[in-house]
């Protein structure tokens, strides 16, 4: 059902995306002219073409006047040792720091002089460096991107004045106290294991990384079968095909000595870590069990579940009436400043969990109503909260790809991750094939009385014993 609802939304979405059609061009405008089915109906198809050295291309044509493109490659903190950790967040510094074409000025110049935006991101399993220009000016952005992959300087003095940049970095990062507590819970859920690694790296590594570090890095890891050419606006895939095999055919697939890295499995360990600091005003807590794969056939049902949940900031309207019965409890009862809950999902495991702002005298009773929401998603979800959730969910997915720059991001990480673009209509079948029945299953595999991994920051002395929190992780039935 769901693939012959694809076919479809290719056809009819190619035809949109030509004609300029006018149920396209009002759905552009928020009119509301058109049903949820009908818009997803008329979704652009995502095509996907594999050059021979294994670099995958894949662009959605959408007749924007601006496009997005850029290079995606499965590479990032946990393709790293402990020491080299942070060089993948090194090389995202350097990436614009000049190529051996053009120096660091001239390359300024050049985005400048193309109205266009230049950025990068680094992940635990992915590398992203993009641009945002004029439709026009595709051919010169992916030139552009060429040579920050493949001519990167790396001079000396650029690595030296970068050590500063980063350290710098480290430290505006140590202020977000989020960032600090969901890392920390990646070093305790994953100790010993390369997904506990920071993305930015320790200080230490920010000291003493050489360019020998970064050019053996980019020669292990930066290999054609391993990245994604993504585009989305307005690009023609024809078009896009020529320029890659005009740039980055020359880009190798071949590893040294046959050495291919392959991932180790990264364990999960039920376990805590705690900063304690009285003179924080408020604390910071995540609770996670380990959760599913990117590809799991689990995730669907795990999303619908932290849709149930939901999230909450004191800042919200609605107080009684919100529809998570989590945000609900934490309003009347004053539980916390704010809570998500969220599911970081990698090639192989996953992180599923809560993270909390609290203040110091209401931590005991919002971890106990976190787990208590844990349980209820194990043993009580009824068709009503599926019902919610499911349309909670849907507006999510369709509401992020509110861009030409979010949609090619979406592009490169699913076919990173899948090997090819999952559309909106089959993720809307897979959420409406999702029962109460499949909730409290697939919770209760990976929930119900499972070891968390929990980490905590500030005033977290009310905080309970671990033994305490394990043991609220199942109910004694009869």
């Amino acid at each position: 059902m769901a693939a012959s609802v694809c076919r479809v939304g290719s056809t009819v979405g190619r035809a949109l995306a030509k004609a300029r059609s006018p149920i396209l061009l009002s759905l552009r405008h928020g009119q509301a002219t058109v049903t949820y089915a009908q818009s997803l109906l008329g979704a652009p198809e995502t095509r996907l073409t594999t050059l021979d050295n294994g670099l995958r291309i894949a662009s959605e044509e959408t007749g924007h006047g601006t496009c997005t493109v850029g290079l995606w490659i499965s590479c990032g903190s946990r393709y790293e040792t402990e020491k080299n950790n942070g060089a993948g967040f090194f090389l995202e510094h350097m990436a614009f720091k000049g190529t051996k074409k053009h120096p660091q000025m001239a390359l300024e110049q050049q985005v400048e002089s193309m109205g266009a935006h230049l950025s990068a991101y680094t992940s635990r399993e992915h590398t992203a460096y993009y641009m945002k220009t004029l439709s026009k000016d595709l051919p010169k952005a992916v030139a552009l991107l060429s040579e920050v992959l493949q001519s990167n300087a790396l001079s000396e003095a650029d690595i030296e004045q970068q050590r500063s940049v980063v350290l710098k970095e480290l430290e505006e990062v140590e202020g977000s106290l989020q960032d600090v507590c969901l890392d920390l819970l990646h070093a305790t859920a994953f100790q010993g294991t390369p997904l506990g690694h920071s993305v930015l790296g320790p200080s230490q590594n920010a000291r003493t990384l050489s360019r020998q570090d970064l050019v053996d890095f980019i020669r292990s890891h930066y290999k054609a079968p391993r990245m994604v050419l993504a585009a989305a606006g307005g690009v023609t895939h024809e078009e896009l095909v020529g320029l890659a095999k005009q740039h980055f055919s020359g880009v190798s697939f071949e590893y040294e000595d046959d050495a291919v890295p392959v991932l180790s499995p990264c364990r999960f360990s039920g376990s805590e870590i705690r900063m304690r600091d009285d003179d924080m005003p408020l604390a910071h807590i995540a609770i996670a069990v380990e959760g599913a794969s990117a590809a799991s056939p689990d995730i669907v049902p795990l999303m619908v579940a932290n849709a149930i949940i939901g999230s909450y900031d004191i800042t919200f309207g609605g107080g009684k009436h919100l529809s998570s019965r989590l945000a609900r409890l934490a309003s009347e009862e004053s539980l916390c400043h704010s809570f998500q809950a969220f599911h970081s999902s990698y090639s192989d495991t996953g992180l599923l969990g809560i993270y909390f702002v609290t203040d110091k005298h209401h931590i005991d009773d919002m971890m106990h109503w976190s787990q208590n929401a844990w349980m209820n998603l194990c043993t009580t979800v009824t068709e009503s909260d599926i019902a919610r959730a499911n349309n909670a969910l849907k507006a999510s997915l369709v509401g992020q790809l509110n861009g030409t720059t979010p949609i090619c991001d979406d592009i490169g990480r699913h076919v990173l991750n899948y090997g090819r673009r999952i559309p909106l209509a089959e993720w809307d079948a897979r959420i409406n094939a999702v029962t109460p029945k499949m909730v409290r299953d697939v919770c209760s595999k990976y929930i119900y009385d499972k070891c968390p991994a929990v980490s905590a920051v500030g005033p977290i002395e009310q905080l309970p014993d671990y033994n305490r929190m394990r043991s609220a992780m199942y109910w004694l039935r009869f």
